[in-house]
């Protein structure tokens, strides 16, 4: 049995590279770092860290007992949360509108999962629109979706509890040739959709033509269709792939407008959890570092 005090240890060391760095990342001594590594070092029989004047570095055993130690440090976190007293269960029924499920949500349900075990998370994954009706139909419990600010529009009748405001922005693969004398070919979410509508009406309003070259029900679609060249999408600003470019003003494309990301809850929802889960989408950004 690894104590979880000496593979955590083990980790500082091996992430900094320095006993040093280690010792003030801990909070510990010098002398108390290399106690405890060379302690790991004698419950696993092997030597796990090469030391000279200068440099620190891992034997293959070394490397190996990283994975090890990682694993272990994980399940240690997970069995502490399944047995504390402040433990949460039951079910909660997610759903988080497409392009935002596609960007760090994935990282922040992991995590999530990892804290609250007992919680049966189930994640539905469609159009804003589609979702805030199966919330308000009381088959879902909490929501991620994307909203226009301060509007009413039928569809989506209640404004919900803001993450984060964004613009949505035309983009395309940075070869796509754009007529700005001709009609936009239109790669959009098929209706009823939040950023389809709005980029209707910016069109429409500005005065220019359109066509729709790809009607999809999903963010893989609409990338796959954009990546082809075939035409431009409404897509938020922050998440915006790499490979894909925000298209030119000078192509006579007129703006579309702001966006929210935002939670909606049930009421009947179970309530502790669905604040759990609204803290950690709150606590940690959604948009690229670069954006």
């Amino acid at each position: 049995m690894f104590d979880p005090v000496l593979l955590r240890t083990f980790l500082a060391v091996a992430e900094t590279r320095s006993f040093t760095r280690a010792a003030a990342q801990l909070g510990l001594s010098q002398p108390t770092v290399s106690q405890q590594v060379r302690k790991l070092e004698s419950a696993a029989g092997r030597i796990l860290i090469a030391r000279d004047t200068r440099v620190v570095t891992l034997t293959d055993n070394g490397d190996a007992m990283t994975g090890f130690a990682r694993t272990i440090l994980s399940a240690h976190t997970a069995a502490e949360s399944y047995f504390s007293g402040s433990a949460m269960s039951g079910r909660l029924r997610f759903g988080a509108a497409d392009d935002l499920a596609a960007t760090q949500l994935p990282r922040i349900l992991r995590h999530f999962r990892q804290l609250y075990p007992q919680i049966n998370l189930e994640l539905t994954v469609n159009n804003s629109v589609p979702l805030y009706r199966q919330l308000k139909a009381g088959r879902l419990d909490l929501i991620f979706i994307k909203q226009i600010p301060d509007a009413n529009d039928g569809a989506l009748p209640e404004q919900g509890q803001v993450v984060r405001r964004d613009r949505l922005v035309w983009v395309a693969e940075e070869k796509t040739l754009i007529d700005p004398e001709g009609p936009v070919p239109l790669i959009v979410y098929q209706a009823p959709s939040i950023s389809r509508q709005m980029a209707i009406d910016a069109l429409e309003s500005a005065g220019r033509t359109w066509r729709i070259t790809c009607n999809t029900r999903e963010v893989n679609g609409m990338l796959a269709a954009v990546r082809a060249g075939i035409g431009v999408a409404p897509y938020p600003h922050t998440l915006i792939p790499d490979d894909l470019v925000r298209v030119s003003d000078a192509v006579g494309l007129p703006p579309i407008g702001d966006v929210d990301f935002t939670l909606l809850s049930n009421p009947a929802a179970p309530a502790e959890a669905v604040q759990a889960l609204s803290a950690a989408i709150h606590g940690r950004a959604l948009a690229r570092t670069n954006a």
